[in-house]
């Protein structure tokens, strides 16, 4: 069965995080493989841009994989924290234990 949803818009995924052994050796292989373009990168992260999502690649001692979704209202969430790419987000986990991102909206200087 289809749920139907009508007068709202749906939620937003910003980006799917994977934990990876070697983030250039993960960086050579999605490249190659998918058209997608390298938007960030550095020893232990990376973010790769795809037509209708983004990937984030982490060193394994980093941030657990997640999926991150945009949220106007991330701050009820709690206290949003600052990242290196300029933009704010808190975690909480879904009732398996998965972690989930919450990001606030990107302002004009940090898209």
């Amino acid at each position: 069965m289809t749920e139907q949803i009508t007068g709202r818009s749906l939620e937003s995924i910003d980006h799917v995080a994977l934990s990876v052994r070697d983030i250039a050796e993960s960086i050579e292989w999605y490249t190659r493989l998918f058209r997608c373009r390298v938007v960030y990168q550095d020893e232990t992260w990376a973010l790769l841009a795809f037509d209708n999502v983004r990937l984030a690649l982490m060193s394994t001692d980093a941030h657990p994989p997640h999926i991150g979704f945009l949220r106007a209202d991330a701050e009820s969430f709690g206290p949003l924290k600052p990242h290196r790419d300029g933009t704010r987000s808190t975690y909480i986990t879904d009732p398996s234990g998965n972690a989930v991102e919450l990001l606030a909206h990107r302002t004009c200087e940090n898209k």
